[in-house]
């Protein structure tokens, strides 16, 4: 480039003597002017992005979208959301002056009410990696099973090998109460898979660095590690926790033993609501672990109608499923009020929650699903489902 051309700006074409400061390299040359507004182009940029985080983070917006894909749980997700909402400004927080503790999440309640959708649908709306561990197949280290450390290989793999990515994610444990203590005495064999798992569990949880294969899978001494930090990785505890609701009642009302006793009715739903941490530690779990989950969410049995909203309000919801599958085959496919409605009473009497639902549609549409070929041959386009194909499943022909 000739010396000429270095007399002016290479990006708006300015000559020195109109700008306050020319910047020469060693081919191009920069004014003050540029360089002032690109700096404003990446302070804006950088400011747009904390507005989003922050609009993204807010308990409101979580519960919003938590609302779109599940029905009932109004306090619970009240409740989680704002555990999030803390947790992710804990992460993203830009003062050091004070250090925020993790707050880990448990979440009690029966089978089928949505613990593992909560937590599926938090991380798919922060867009972060989330995996699913089931509680009973950890072990300590050392037996047969899976270790703690599991997790985050799991994890890992889930964030495509992302470290950065995967120490911001999600670890939902299912199934935690079954690391319950088995019993109060002591025992002269190990409690590899309860007690003992519980105490593998409590530094992961809180914070520590992992060393997990880089391409997942079990540990090998010649393979390549990755260290993962957990501190900011968010764990999402799920239990049932049967036999939990006897424990509060029994610490609310005492024991109702004797003639002149008071017998006080109490429905499991409302004992969980008010169980306390002492509650947890009664059922089996060591106060050491539940020290680390300091949010506690109680999620209940749906309700007749809530089924009903589930088979036909949320987003991705069963029905709208089953008319996919089958508009694939060119049949149109719908159902009456009575019959979604004693779908859903058939539903409540499976005592399987919401994955009840799942069942009783496989149940009514299989007929109609394994004659398809037919169907077409036939030319029937269109089948309704009435109450007494969910009473008697039975093909058109």
């Amino acid at each position: 480039m000739s010396e000429n051309k270095l007399n002016y700006c290479s990006f708006c074409g300015n000559h020195k003597d109109t700008v306050t400061k020319l910047i020469v390299g060693e081919d191009v040359a920069i004014c003050s002017d540029c360089i002032s507004l690109c700096n404003n182009l990446i302070t804006e940029e950088s400011e747009n992005n904390v507005s989003t985080n922050e609009v993204k983070h807010q308990p409101e917006s979580i519960k919003s979208f938590l609302d779109d894909h599940i029905i009932g749980q109004e306090q619970a997700k009240i409740v989680l959301s704002v555990a999030i909402a803390n947790h992710y400004k804990r992460i993203n927080k830009i003062s050091d002056d004070i250090e925020i503790q993790k707050g880990n999440v448990l979440i009690i309640g029966p089978t089928g009410s949505g613990k593992t959708l909560l937590a599926k649908t938090v991380a798919k709306y922060l867009n972060v990696p989330f995996v699913v561990a089931d509680a009973t197949s950890l072990t300590e280290a050392g037996y047969v099973g899976d270790d703690v450390e599991s997790m985050i290989s799991m994890l890992l793999n889930a964030a495509n090998g992302d470290k950065d990515l995967a120490e911001r994610g999600i670890v939902f444990i299912d199934e935690i109460d079954k690391i319950a203590r088995k019993s109060e005495s002591t025992s002269i064999t190990r409690d590899v898979s309860g007690e003992g798992v519980q105490q593998a569990l409590l530094k992961l949880v809180e914070g520590t660095i992992c060393r997990v294969p880089a391409t997942g899978g079990k540990k090998n001494p010649s393979g390549s590690m990755i260290e993962v930090n957990t501190k900011n990785i968010l764990f999402i505890a799920g239990g049932a926790f049967v036999g939990l609701s006897e424990i509060v009642k029994g610490r609310k009302f005492g024991t109702s033993i004797g003639f002149k006793a008071e017998v006080r009715e109490s429905t499991d739903e409302l004992a969980l609501v008010s169980v306390t941490p002492d509650d947890i530690t009664k059922f089996g779990m060591i106060p050491e672990f539940i020290g680390r989950f300091t949010t506690t969410v109680s999620v209940s049995d749906l309700s007749k109608e809530e089924m009903i909203k589930v088979l036909t309000c949320v987003k991705n919801n069963y029905i709208d499923q089953y008319r996919y599958l089958l508009s694939l085959d060119d049949i149109e496919i719908d159902f009456t009020e009575e019959a979604i409605d004693q779908l859903a009473s058939n539903t409540i009497k499976l005592k399987t929650g919401a994955r009840g639902l799942h069942t009783e549609l496989e149940r009514v549409l299989m007929p109609h699903m394994y004659r398809t070929r037919s169907y077409q041959e036939k030319n029937i386009k269109k089948i309704s489902i009435t109450i007494d194909q969910v009473l008697n499943p039975i093909s058109v022909l």
